[in-house]
């Protein structure tokens, strides 16, 4: 409770309140905040993986079909 004040002791008392709850909020805030920014870091990374596994499949799809069109392009032997 605070100390006597020309003021109304309510009006002393929510105003310690509402600072007593900030300073209590801040590390659940804090905490929050870290484990958002932990998930969306490793969506991005999941994200990225997938993608670089397509980009690989696709010069993969790519080399293999220069290569079957050099090989079907040879004059076979006689």
């Amino acid at each position: 409770m605070a100390y006597p004040t020309p003021v109304n002791n309510q009006i002393t008392d929510s105003v310690s309140q509402a600072g007593v709850m900030t300073l209590a909020s801040s590390p659940a805030m804090a905490a929050a905040l870290l484990y958002q920014a932990v998930a969306q870091a490793m969506g991005i990374a999941a994200n990225n993986a997938s993608m670089l596994q397509l980009q690989g499949s696709n010069v993969t799809m790519a080399i293999s079909a220069t290569a079957c069109a050099i090989i079907l392009a040879q004059k076979p032997k006689s």
